[in-house]
């Protein structure tokens, strides 16, 4: 996104915080894309026979997004970041919904590599049961809040590594380092 788009966002976020309506519709046409992309990502992990689609996600996320009174948007980051626990909240309401209906059924299945797929689209991790991972995510929570917030950052919004320190105030270096220790601890958690 161009930096004058950046600063649009910003101030637009800024303004509908405010209460203009016209600037939440603005938002709305500015970041549509990079919501898509993310919903995508999302669901791109989720596997076969995931009845959630991707428009689905994003309108969804839109509305918990709208209803955010006591946020204090700062940038697009930060935006995208409340956006990716909101996708995540989702994505798991929705699986906690299908498991509840089709008892017995086999848990949904994810990856954890989508963060670090390559050009050829494939995950580096073997698929794991979505609400094994946010059980996870939770003990992660309660061990090291911003290790979470990181793996959520890059698995749910598929944000970059640089652009995932930015949102947590934190430098490049410490990010991929603390990345590194929540991808082994995650691993290590939904192995066993």
């Amino acid at each position: 996104m161009p930096d004058q788009s950046v600063n649009d966002v910003t101030d637009l976020l800024r303004a509908w915080k405010a209460g203009d309506e016209q600037a939440s519709d603005a938002v709305a046409t500015l970041v549509y894309d990079e919501l898509h992309r993310q919903a995508a990502l999302s669901l791109r992990s989720e596997g076969d026979g995931h009845t959630l689609q991707t428009t689905g996600l994003v309108h969804e996320a839109w509305l918990r997004l709208d209803t955010q009174r006591d946020v204090q948007w700062e940038n697009r980051v930060q935006f995208f970041a409340v956006a990716a626990r909101m996708m995540r909240r989702i994505l798991v309401d929705h699986a906690r919904q299908r498991h509840t209906v089709k008892r017995g059924s086999a848990p949904v299945q994810v990856t954890l590599g989508v963060a670090e797929q390559g050009a050829s689209g494939r995950s580096a991790l073997d698929p794991v049961d979505l609400l094994a991972l946010d059980d996870a995510l939770a003990r992660l929570t309660a061990l090291d809040a911003r290790k979470a917030r990181l793996v959520e950052l890059r698995y749910f919004a598929g944000l970059t590594m640089p652009e995932a320190a930015e949102a947590l105030d934190i430098s490049l270096a410490t990010a991929g380092r603390e990345w590194t220790v929540a991808r082994t601890w995650l691993r290590r958690e939904l192995e066993s």
